[in-house]
């Protein structure tokens, strides 16, 4: 080994090792901790979008995709395209029908379903002993599933043996058939749905919770009555809530299906035989699953469009308090017009 390679192989062994810069340390685990703070979230939600895609997503697709189709629950599927629509719109009147059944339904049960929450919630709303068990009292029977309520409803509204009739025969009045007769078939149904009416209530509690008991305070010392305190003040600063609780109630109207399957069966006479109904019906019982997949989704493009009427109408009278502050606030700072 010459002298001179001799003397650069000991320069480089009495050279200090170099030691890791600590500021570069600490910005390369700030940058990994951010990157795993920022995957968090998606984390957290990925079981849901999971499942949200595989069982919500996927098959809503899947059931467009078959509504193209004439699709026998056995056998092989045949392409049709358009005809499944074509039928369902010009030549399948009991589509009609069950369509009528259920708007009748609608115009029954929404108003009915929002004017008992709200009678309901404020009843609740006011400052009583016990007031949290009266309000878990409500909103417990929506809790149970459609099939019991449907057994508890079959033995109020039985003929021989129903508490209905029973009731009424103290009175001296004569027994109905509740769920016999055409008549009373629709009444009887909107009656028995109104049962799960907690959800929406506690909604309405919700909104009113929200409204300063200033306003009251004011209104009562100007010498204002209930009923306008109820119809200027409540009802304005509640009109979200009332058009939120109004969309919800709507959809569930029109997707109505437990009620008429189990307690009516879509009599007597087809007088409750809903769209939902007719739809499950066709799907599951003459195993056309390709027109039901058709009608499901004329469905949805019915439902989606009342609910649009909805939203674009609800400007006439729906109140967002923010949007008045935003427009007076302007000329409460001197602005010019």
């Amino acid at each position: 080994m010459h002298k001179s390679q001799l003397m650069d192989a000991q320069s480089e062994m009495l050279m200090p090792i170099s030691e890791p810069v600590p500021g570069k340390a600490k910005t390369a685990g700030k940058l990994r901790a951010r990157s795993w703070s920022a995957w968090l979230p998606y984390l957290f939600i990925a079981p849901w979008a999971i499942g949200f895609l595989a069982f919500t997503v996927g098959p809503l697709l899947y059931s467009l995709y078959m509504s193209f189709f004439d699709w026998p629950l056995m056998g092989g599927e045949r392409f049709v395209g358009l005809q499944n629509y074509q039928r369902v719109l010009f030549q399948d009147d009991d589509f009609w029908e069950a369509l009528g059944v259920t708007a009748r339904f609608a115009l029954l049960y929404v108003p009915t379903h929002l004017a008992a929450s709200l009678g309901l919630a404020l009843l609740l709303n006011r400052r009583c002993l016990g007031e949290g068990l009266f309000r878990t009292i409500f909103y417990l029977p929506s809790m149970l599933s459609g099939v019991a309520l449907v057994s508890i409803w079959s033995w109020i509204y039985s003929r021989e043996y129903g508490l209905l009739n029973y009731a009424l025969s103290l009175l001296g009045l004569p027994a109905v058939d509740w769920l016999g007769s055409p008549d009373c078939a629709m009444s009887a149904v909107v009656i028995a749905s109104l049962w799960s009416l907690g959800g929406t209530m506690l909604v309405f509690l919700a909104g009113l919770k929200g409204i300063s008991v200033e306003l009251y305070e004011a209104a009562e010392m100007s010498g204002v009555s209930k009923l306008k305190q109820f119809s200027h003040i409540t009802l304005p600063l509640l009109s979200p809530v009332i058009l939120f609780n109004l969309v919800t109630t709507l959809i569930a109207a029109f997707q109505q299906l437990t009620m008429a399957l189990l307690l009516t069966g879509g009599g007597p006479m087809k007088s409750t035989t809903m769209l939902a109904m007719y739809i499950y019906d066709t799907a599951f019982k003459y195993f056309d699953m390709g027109y039901a997949a058709a009608m499901s989704w004329l469905l949805f493009a019915l439902i989606l469009l009342l609910s649009a009427s909805v939203m674009r109408f609800s400007s006439l009278w729906v109140f967002y308090e923010n949007e008045v502050k935003s427009d007076a606030g302007p000329n409460q700072q001197g602005d010019k017009p």
